[in-house]
């Protein structure tokens, strides 16, 4: 973890920079506001309020307005009008002097599980063939699939769970709509082409009056 660190106090900043190290955070220092507006943030920001330039509350809010880097407030002052001021434009905790550098970091581990973004859902491979629901595209052995919106969707279905059974009438209502009273042949002419654009009618296996599975072909 990178750490930008705000204070112009040496005799604060040293010994906190070498606690911070031993929990393997490595510390970049600033001493002013403006430095800290134009320094790379990092992963983590401590911001003193005591700054001799700019008053700390004043860059919390400007660091706001650009980045979303989680942000602690460090302060000797215990006016809790500071406290609140400063969480409501944007810090995500407010520690005051003097702190322990355990507590401290304890508290940047809990900020980083509530801030961290989800994972992005992995799009599911099976073999050469990936389908990705998130731009509505497959591959296959690394080429663009020509597939129509409808074509994805029923690929989509059935990769979803791979070698499972789904049932015709569920990927009608999935695929079309609910209670579908379209021809009765739809499915099947979207089943073929679809097995056409994957080269080998293997890939969609047919169980006669239930539906379609999705397999590998061996």
């Amino acid at each position: 973890m990178r750490v930008l660190l705000v204070e112009d106090d040496e005799s604060i900043a040293e010994p906190l920079a070498e606690g911070l190290s031993r929990y393997g955070i490595t510390t970049s220092r600033v001493v002013t506001g403006a430095a800290a507006l134009a320094a790379e943030p990092g992963d983590f920001v401590l911001l003193d309020l005591g700054l001799p330039d700019i008053d700390g509350i004043d860059v919390c809010r400007r660091m706001r307005q650009v980045s979303d880097v989680p942000i602690i407030m460090l302060t000797a002052r215990g006016d809790e009008t500071d406290r609140v001021l400063g969480l409501e434009i944007g810090a995500d905790d407010y520690m005051a002097k003097p702190f322990s550098t355990r507590e401290l970091v304890a508290r940047m581990r809990a900020i980083g599980r509530r801030t961290r973004p989800a994972p992005e859902p992995a799009a599911p491979a099976l073999g050469p063939l990936t389908v990705d629901d998130r731009t509505k595209q497959a591959w296959l052995h690394g080429e663009l699939l020509p597939l129509t919106p409808k074509e994805f969707q029923l690929l989509a279905l059935l990769a979803a769970d791979p070698g499972a059974v789904v049932d015709r009438r569920r990927i009608l209502e999935t695929v079309w709509e609910p209670n579908f009273f379209g021809r009765g042949k739809t499915l099947d002419f979207h089943v073929a082409t679809l097995r056409r654009k994957l080269g080998d009618p293997a890939w969609i296996e047919n169980r006669r009056g239930v539906g379609f599975r999705l397999v590998v072909p061996s």
